[in-house]
Formats: structure tokens, sequence, C-alpha cells
């Protein structure tokens, strides 16, 4: 397993809001805590093993503000549509490092418009919208990786 490979999991892990996961693998044995301030990683060498996911515990945490100031976005932002990431790979808003970016806030699309790209295993995906609409936000910041059904960008319709 790779440094990057572990880095990504820890962020996974933290996103969850899991407390703990153990990972055991052919040669490692991996666990991982998250705690209210901090997440601790431990990484040990073992015997070969099949992989097997062993605890998995959610963390309980009550944060009620941040929990109504969601909702309170998420009812405002209920009348857009999302465009989602259709594969994993790392985002980018441009053709190339010298052009402009495809699309901004405000600018009007229509369907089969490319948004944005998407870098998979060396390949440029061009991600085009399946709606007419305005952009009304972009979520995702110039080449940063993305998940896969990630939000993109929110379109109002109208």
């Amino acid at each position: 397993m790779r440094i990057k490979e572990i880095q990504n999991l820890i962020k996974f892990v933290a996103k969850s809001g899991a407390s703990e996961v153990r990972l055991e693998m052919e040669k490692i044995k991996l666990t991982i805590k998250a705690g209210p301030s901090e997440a601790r990683t431990t990484v040990q060498q073992s015997t070969p093993a099949p992989p097997t996911i062993i605890e998995a515990a959610p963390s309980v945490k009550t944060v009620e503000a941040p929990q109504k100031q969601e909702e309170t976005k998420s009812v405002e932002e209920s009348k857009y549509i999302e465009i989602k990431s259709p594969i994993i790979g790392t985002f980018y808003r441009k053709p190339s490092p010298d052009k402009p970016s495809f699309v901004e806030v405000g600018d009007s699309i229509s369907e089969g418009s490319v948004l944005c790209v998407i870098e998979a295993m060396k390949l440029f995906n061009e991600i085009e919208s399946d709606l007419s609409g305005t952009i009304v936000k972009v979520l995702v910041e110039d080449s940063t990786p993305v998940e896969f059904d990630q939000p993109l960008f929110l379109i109002d319709p109208s």
C-alpha cells in the first residue's frame, strides 16, 4: 500500500465520521483512529492474509449548530441541480493551464456543453452538461481529486 493510498484512506475515514477503522492486507495491518482533534494511523508489517475490514465503529458526536446551517443551505440550494462526477480522477476547469476555464459562475450552458475535464489514468475525459441552465456555483477547486458521484457544479435550470 502506498503512502498516497494511506493518506486518501485517512481522509475518507475522517469524512465518514468513523472513530476507528482496522484493515488487514497481505503484509500490512492498518489501524486508523480519529479522535475529536486528531487522526492517528498505525501501520504494522505482518504475515500475509487476505484483505478484510475488521472493524468500523461509528463515531458519536452531537453538533447541532452546523447541521442547522447545512439544512438551511440545502433548502436554499434545493432548486438547483447538481452536476456530479461520473468517474474518479483529477478535476480541471481548463483544457490547459494557459487557456481560460470552460465555464464560469453566471455562464449560460446548453445540453452538451463541456463543463470541465477529469483526468483518470492519464486520459482526459470531457464532462458535458446533460441539461441547459446557468452555472450557479463551482463546488470543486481546480486540480483537485474528485470521487465518483461527487457534486461538481450547481446549475439553475430556469
